[in-house]
């Protein structure tokens, strides 16, 4: 027995004293520590407590199936060969703090039933943890026994394979560093797990992977391909500050919580999913720099101040999108798919329920200049705030918030809505107005009312008509653009109905111009209003032509002459009598055709010849002008309906 020497204890059961006579014998004068060569442990069991600390093994270093019942430490050891722990137990706490693996290390099938600490190990070969079993902690990085000053972690400069490992405890690999490929495919973590500002230099591969617990990987940089394929997140996963400097692929990845990517950056990723978020979907501040394709079927999306740096293509299911502040650099189009997305077989959206459409819920702040919605529900999507709206592409079935249905009662007088598109700021804007209590988040907007805002009912915070008009006017350019001029109707409506109550920033004339307007016609828009006041108008003329205008019977003409003396010569003077104002019964059905041959002339601005009373004449006189502009009206509101 000499240090360096070659031992083999295959099966041998140690004491803690008779494992200090071991190192004792084999410890090197020059540095005082025990130095082993070649060392073959398999099947040993430790009954006692179990120092290795400081050890060097020059030679492999062979642990199969040895059993460690007390508190094992390896701290500071030193592996110049292979270090085999396959199917070894490990019963109490187990520490490998500033071990140093120069060769391979194998932990396959190994079992951590009471935590185990790899801070500031570092293994320089291929790493392999497949099957191993973690019941404890298992801390790879982080602070050592909840110690903030006391920060370790380890570094895998050789490939680290965790394939099919269990982690029934939480497991801690904040600041850990994977120079070589890390496999963690199939891995069951049942607790809570951190990957911290952990680097990974080469490819990582998390497929099949299932958290139970909350998993972070905050600030953690992903140099080359990371592949989340079908991992399973039961709670909430955090990849707030990561990078990918590689693909990211998250193809059918589940997020039963939120999945949150807040401040991301996403260097080359080209496709992001599809997965499926039971919970939000959070991308805010996330950085995209190359043409993207993200498939995502989620509860929520949220986009606010993402920046879209090239192209991008979202296809969504169930979302709610908030796209606030959002910089689109280059054109970004969201689209709501009409199937489930495929990955080989249809992604399962079990996790989700309820209508597969998608709302977009902001776009304040907004160039929407690069922005193309398609087939996307707009009812609640507040707009104040954007810029360039009259460039926005709206595409495919657009939805936004209708007017309330049925009766109402504005005072004491029954009221009833026309049917029409509304932007969300509207209809905040009208609640308040009427003084609608706010309704629960969780409750479905009823139809027979207004929806309240977010802000409801600080008046500060709702926009005031003065501030919906231009949204009206800017989203009407952009159908009128698209040439859609029947979908542009209900905005140019919109626009006149906030004019019309706007007392700041529209002349009283002009809002009882307005006002009129909207009573005769509904600002050009609503022909069937036009044509009942066209009737009630002729209607008027025909009682008003029978009471006052027709005289009692046409004028006969009469004629008068003189016989100059002499001459031999005759002039006669013809005259007509002045009408006389109509006297008797004057409600007869003749004169009900007169009035009515006066009126419809005059709806097509034409005189019928009639011989009127000097009342009757003005009456008519009106009626050359007011019947033919309701025509005009009632003709402009058609035209505008199907106008292509």
């Amino acid at each position: 027995m000499a240090p360096s020497a070659d031992i083999d204890h295959r099966g041998t059961t140690f004491t803690e004293d008779l494992l200090g006579e071991l190192l004792n014998s084999l410890r090197d004068p020059a540095t005082q520590l025990p130095h082993f060569g070649t060392a073959h442990f398999e099947e040993a069991q430790f009954t006692g407590r179990s120092s290795f600390r400081q050890v060097r093994f020059t030679g492999s270093a062979m642990f199969r199936s040895a059993q460690f019942t007390a508190l094992t430490s390896f701290d500071g050891a030193q592996f110049a060969g292979t270090a085999v722990f396959a199917t070894a137990q490990f019963t109490a706490a187990t520490s490998f703090g500033e071990t140093q693996f120069a060769g391979g290390a194998e932990f396959i099938r190994a079992c951590f039933r009471n935590g185990v600490w790899f801070g500031k190990a570092h293994f320089a070969g291929s790493t392999g943890f497949t099957g191993a079993e973690f019941a404890g902690e298992a801390g790879f990085g982080g602070a050592l026994f909840a110690t903030k000053s006391n920060f370790t972690k380890a570094h895998f400069s050789g490939e680290a394979i965790f394939a099919g490992a269990h982690f029934v405890g939480s497991a801690k690999f904040a600041r850990t560093q994977f120079v070589g490929r890390a496999r963690f495919l199939h891995v069951r973590f049942a607790s809570d797990v951190t990957f911290e500002e952990a680097q990974y230099a080469n490819e990582t591969f998390f497929g099949g992977a299932q958290f139970t617990g909350s998993v972070s990987f905050r600030g953690a940089r992903f140099d080359g391909d990371a592949r989340f394929s079908r991992a399973q997140f039961s709670d909430n996963a955090i990849f707030t500050k990561a990078e990918f400097t590689g693909d990211s692929r998250f193809g059918a990845a589940h997020f039963n919580g939120d999945a949150r990517f807040d401040d991301a950056q996403f260097l080359v990723a080209r496709r992001f999913g599809p997965l499926v978020c039971a919970g939000t979907l959070s991308l805010s501040g996330a950085v995209f720099r190359v043409p993207t394709t993200l498939e995502v079927a989620a509860k929520a999306v949220r986009c606010v101040r993402t920046r879209w740096e090239s192209t991008a293509t979202m296809r969504l299911r169930h979302a709610a999108v908030d796209f606030s502040y959002a910089v689109l650099v280059a054109p970004v189009a969201v689209t709501a798919h009409p199937a489930p997305f495929t990955l080989g077989n249809a992604v399962d959206e079990s996790l989700l329920a309820g209508s597969t459409g998608v709302r977009v819920t902001s776009v304040q702040g907004v160039d929407a200049t690069h922005l193309v919605l398609t087939d996307i529900d707009l009812s609640e999507c507040l707009f104040s705030g954007a810029f360039h709206l009259d460039q926005l592409r709206l595409e495919g079935h657009t939805t936004l918030a209708s007017t309330p249905t049925g009766w109402h009662r504005k005072g004491i007088v029954p009221v009833r809505w026309t049917r029409r598109r509304t932007l969300a700021e509207e209809q905040h804007w009208r609640a308040q107005t009427a003084g609608q209590p706010s309704a629960p988040a969780s409750t479905p907007p009823e139809l027979c009312r207004w929806r309240t805002g977010p802000h409801h009912p600080d008046h500060a915070r709702t926009p005031d008509p003065d501030d919906i008009a231009p949204l009206y006017r800017q989203l009407r350019k952009a159908f009128e653009d698209g040439k859609n001029e029947p979908g542009a109707a209900d905005f140019y409506y919109g626009e006149c109905e906030m004019r019309r109550h706007d007392r700041n920033g529209t002349p009283k004339a002009e809002r009882r111009l307005l006002w009129a307007y909207w009573l005769l016609s509904g600002y050009g828009l609503r022909a069937g209003r036009a044509l009942g006041w066209l009737a009630a108008a002729m209607l008027a003329t025909i009682v008003l032509l029978m009471a006052f205008g027709l005289p009692t019977s046409s004028p006969k003409q009469e004629a008068t002459g003189a016989v100059p003396a002499g001459r031999g010569t005759v002039t006669f003077i013809i005259d007509k009598q002045d009408v006389k104002n109509p006297t008797g019964d004057r409600f007869t059905s003749k004169r009900f055709d007169k009035a009515l041959n006066v009126t419809l002339n005059s709806v097509i601005f034409r005189s019928s010849g009639q011989d009127l009373t000097t009342t009757g004449t003005y009456i008519e006189m009106t009626s050359r002008i007011l019947e033919p502009a309701l025509l005009a009206l009632a003709v402009l509101a058609v035209r505008g309906r199907i106008k292509r």
